[in-house]
């Protein structure tokens, strides 16, 4: 299997448009906030979904990294409940 180096947004290099990339991105690592949460709090899909107050099929979807069908708002808020308090930054975009 070839391998190939991103610099930058993989989405992007995926061949996502720059607005369809970085909303990607963002939910990503939003998830992945969640998902380390389950992992060091050792919960079942079960416990967590109880915790942050959704369904066990969420959760399944979120730590299998499905995440295209949840809102960056619903995902910040499951964030913020595992105690996180997500940031926004911003950066020029670099010319091509």
């Amino acid at each position: 299997m070839d391998r190939t180096v991103t610099k930058g947004n993989v989405f992007k290099e995926l061949g996502f448009t720059d607005e369809e990339a970085t909303v990607l991105a963002m939910r990503v690592e939003l998830a992945l906030e969640v998902e380390k949460y389950i992992k060091r709090k050792n919960l079942t899909q079960i416990k967590a979904a109880t915790y942050f107050g959704t369904t066990q099929g969420k959760i399944s979807s979120i730590v299998n990294g499905h995440v295209s069908s949840f809102s960056i708002d619903y995902l910040a808020k499951l964030v913020t409940r595992a105690g996180k308090t997500p940031r926004i930054s911003f950066s020029r975009k670099q010319a091509a």
